[in-house]
């Protein structure tokens, strides 16, 4: 298979960082002379995102803007994936700029020994509740799927197509965290891992989409989505 790199980056209302993100990762990309794409998957934005996508894509051959209706983060995170398991590797970042494309060069120079190379989230200032749940998310895995990744749901991940498509295609759709799933399973099915750390850089920009009693449902949702998945 042909070494082609398809990065996948759901957006919602990031009017305010998303040029710069995709400036930041087509330089990036670019001078690595990766045959590559970038693939944004708009999730019902309310801003002005789209204008602003459509107008970069005018200018950038290397953007994908797929618009789409609102289903959330990780539905949109999965559909990227499984539109995309024609590449041979695909790489998922979020659109607030927190985790920055300067660090890439260290994963794809890894990319030959391993089939998962993920972020380690060092340096972290988000809020607490968010805190808390990174730790028992990593926990639920852990028990259910092994400990041998620390931060189980960072969104910064290299994924080696040929060693995940079947199981990314047997992830429902309307899943709320996948990025806990396919990390639950490179630990459970043994796949060569590698973890980086990543500094940790606050959001500039726009605000999180789930607050407060909403990330407390969202979150037994995703570790009971995950639990089940476990013994299907």
């Amino acid at each position: 298979m042909k070494e082609t790199l398809k990065v996948v980056i759901p957006v919602y209302n990031e009017e305010g960082a998303i040029a710069v993100v995709i400036e930041d990762w087509t330089k990036m990309l670019v001078s690595l002379k990766i045959d590559f794409h970038i693939y944004i998957y708009n999730d019902g934005s309310k801003d002005d995102t789209l204008l602003i996508l459509n107008n970069l894509a005018k200018e950038n051959s290397h953007l994908v803007i797929v618009d789409k209706p609102n289903s959330g983060h990780g539905p949109s995170i999965l559909k990227g994936y499984k539109d995309n398991l024609d590449a041979k590797w695909l790489f998922q970042v979020d659109s607030d700029n927190e985790l920055k494309a300067a660090d890439f060069d260290k994963f794809w120079k890894e990319r030959k020994n391993f089939d998962f190379i993920i972020g380690k989230r060092i340096q972290r200032e988000s809020p607490l509740p968010r805190m808390i749940i990174t730790q028992i998310s990593r926990l639920v895995i852990g028990l259910f799927y092994g400990f041998k990744i620390t931060d189980v749901n960072t969104p910064y991940r290299l994924i080696k197509v040929e060693a995940f498509s079947k199981d990314i295609n047997r992830i429902s759709d309307n899943t709320f965290a996948p990025n806990l799933i396919i990390s639950g399973l490179a630990n459970l099915k043994n796949r060569k891992i590698k973890q980086i750390e990543l500094i940790h850089h606050n959001r500039q920009t726009g605000e999180v989409s789930i607050k407060k009693w909403k990330l407390l449902k969202a979150a037994f949702k995703s570790f009971w989505q995950t639990m089940v998945f476990r013994f299907r």
